[in-house]
C-alpha cells in the first residue's frame, strides 16, 4: 500500500548499511503525498452525499466497530 514511499527509505538503508535503529532515528515528514491525496478525496466525497446517504452510511459504520 504505500510502497512508492517506503522504496526509497528502505533502498537507502540497505545500500548504506543501515539498521532499524538508524532508520528510527530518522525524522519522516508528515503527511505524506498519499495521505493528503487520501483526505482531500474523502473532503470532496463528503460534500456529495446527502443527508439520506450520510445518515444510513454512519449507522452502518457505527454497527461495523
Amino acid at each position: 500500500r504505500h510502497a512508492g514511499e517506503m522504496i526509497n527509505e528502505i533502498s537507502l538503508a540497505m545500500s548504506g548499511g543501515l539498521g532499524l535503529s538508524a532508520i528510527g532515528k530518522t525524522i519522516h515528514p508528515y503527511p505524506t503525498q498519499g495521505e493528503v491525496i487520501k483526505k482531500l478525496a474523502d473532503a470532496y466525497n463528503r460534500t456529495r452525499l446527502t443527508p439520506t446517504a450520510k445518515r444510513i452510511l454512519t449507522a452502518w459504520l457505527r454497527w461495523q466497530r
